[in-house]
């Protein structure tokens, strides 16, 4: 009995530790802009091995597909606008914050434009009325800040048709007249000015002059309960990764450019967004009173319950 009973506890614990092994490959899901820069030096540079976790990105078109994606499992982490984000949660989604990602800054808030076509003249807010108009994911953070920015400029955002361009096809249906503008962020504002396909309708994030989080790092609740200590090591990953982003610029556009597979001098051209490894529950105070006005959200979010501590 003593030996069965010897063999029966070593069983359990080669199934733990398979499973923790198990638990260090994390596949992390971000879209194609630089909002996930630390995550992806983080691969590049070694530090995720570093700190003994195995993680891949892996590519998701429309933000808003993020929070799915997640509670799928075919990704443990997501990068979801914080607009995302809130409204999966008040939705119903058991999603929880676990570490910062990118937020507004004054270094990158020119990077974000209404891109306009060929053929279209904007010269003020009004002018977007009536224009079809594209944005990488529906109430995801370009959305909901672009109607922030016209509602704060006296015009009715319900006034203008908003469709869903992903980043990598916009020059694309730009070109083709599919849309009069998209809702983008560099490296593709550059990109589609140097092909000479439009101009930039307004600097719209520059002009509202935010500093909140635009991208953080998220997990369902009960994988976030399950692997507490891959967490804690992820967190000091990408903490120790920011360094680089927000420091480095050929290390961090070399990340960018291999990840969003965008010309590598294009994304030099750009400074990658702010890098903020930590998030707190009060950042997001700002974008549910937004969104709430917005009347996107049906409950009242408790803050402390949307970050883990």
């Amino acid at each position: 009995m003593a030996v069965k009973t010897i063999l029966a506890t070593f069983a359990v614990s080669l199934a733990l530790a398979g499973a923790a092994v198990a638990q260090a490959k994390i596949q992390v899901g971000c879209t194609a802009t630089s909002d996930c820069a630390s995550a992806m030096v983080a691969i590049d540079e070694g530090i995720f091995k570093k700190h003994g976790l195995e993680v891949e990105m892996t590519p998701i078109g429309i933000n808003s597909n993020i929070p799915a994606a997640i509670l799928s499992n075919s990704i443990q982490i997501g990068g979801p606008t914080s607009t995302v984000f809130l409204q999966a949660v008040d939705g119903g989604l058991d999603l929880v914050a676990i570490a910062g990602a990118s937020v507004m800054s004054p270094v990158n808030q020119d990077s974000i434009a209404a891109f306009v076509r060929n053929g279209i003249t904007i010269k003020e807010p009004k002018d977007f009325v009536g224009k079809k108009v594209g944005a990488p994911g529906l109430n995801a953070f370009l959305h909901v800040l672009f109607v922030k920015w016209l509602v704060d400029k006296g015009v009715d955002p319900r006034r203008v048709n908003f469709v869903e361009v992903t980043f990598p096809t916009m020059a694309d249906i730009i070109k083709s007249g599919g849309v009069d503008a998209v809702l983008t962020a560099e490296p593709f504002v550059t990109r589609m000015l140097n092909a000479g396909l439009g101009s930039v309708g307004a600097r719209y994030a520059a002009e509202l002059a935010r500093t909140d989080p635009i991208i953080f790092y998220a997990a369902s609740r009960e994988w976030a309960d399950k692997n507490a200590v891959a967490i804690k090591k992820f967190r000091d990953a990408i903490a120790e990764s920011a360094l680089i982003v927000n420091g480095d610029r050929e290390k961090a556009s070399a990340s960018i450019s291999k990840f969003t597979k965008q010309p590598i001098e294009l994304v030099k051209a750009t400074p990658p967004n702010q890098s903020e490894p930590v998030l707190k529950p009060e950042q997001l105070i700002w974008w549910i009173e937004v969104m709430s006005s917005q009347k996107m959200l049906q409950s009242r979010l408790d803050t402390a319950k949307l970050v883990l501590k």
